[in-house]
């Protein structure tokens, strides 16, 4: 049964092909909305693929770091440093509406192992968060200059369906939002939990660059090509 209409964040979606074999699902960064990502897809190389990419607009709540101004996030940020307590509430209530997202694409027909979730900074650990925990297999985790917040319970949460899951791992080298050490901690703690990660570094800050969204091209193909 498809989540109802009233439960499903709005999104920007786009189709690359059809039919539509597979979907990505993927969450933008603090502040920003579901059209961050957009002008990206043409550059990923899927218009064989048949691919539809879900771009989910965040609810938007007070953040604590500005000043408590409303604005679209995935979860309060409290601080920067890491450590600084986590919105665990924040986190796990927008991994649900991602939930549900991925609930909505296998209602329309795609298994969950034709399924990416991505996200970017704070779309990232929701992702990170979704994706780790998805009780049936997906097809791939992308995590770009993001974290991996220690929410409570993580390892008693873990999906064995998706304890192979391959990741993607982006992060810039001089990022002075979520320095690229952090993005090194969940790097060797997916390791550490068995995931095969692509991790790639590059000369940018808090952002995406060319080099980046040619490696995610590839990495998209090599997860989402035509079966078999």
């Amino acid at each position: 049964m498809l989540p109802r209409m009233a439960d499903l964040l709005q999104s920007v979606e786009i189709e690359t092909g059809r039919p539509v074999r597979a979907a990505v699902i993927w969450l933008h960064g603090l502040g920003a909305d579901g059209h961050d990502f957009e002008p990206i897809v043409p550059y990923l190389g899927t218009g064989d693929l048949g691919v539809r990419f879900v771009f989910p607009h965040a609810p938007r709540r007070a953040v604590t770091i500005n000043m408590g101004l409303i604005m679209p996030a995935w979860y309060d940020i409290r601080g920067l440093e890491a450590g600084t307590g986590v919105d665990e509430r924040g986190v796990r209530a927008s991994a649900a509406q991602v939930e549900a997202l991925v609930g909505r694409e296998k209602g329309r027909g795609l298994p969950a192992a034709r399924i990416v979730l991505a996200g970017f900074s704070q779309g990232g650990v929701i992702a990170l968060h979704a994706a780790l925990r998805h009780e049936e297999t997906l097809a791939g985790l992308m995590a770009l200059s993001t974290y991996l917040p220690e929410v409570a319970a993580l390892d008693a949460e873990l999906s064995a369906a998706n304890a192979a899951l391959p990741v993607f791992q982006a992060h810039g080298l001089d990022d002075p939002m979520i320095p690229v050490e952090r993005g090194e901690q969940a790097r060797d703690r997916l390791v550490a939990l068995g995931h095969p990660v692509f991790f790639r570094t590059y000369s940018m800050q808090h952002e995406v660059c060319p080099d980046e969204i040619a490696d995610i091209a590839a990495w998209l193909r090599e997860r989402l090509g035509p079966p078999a």
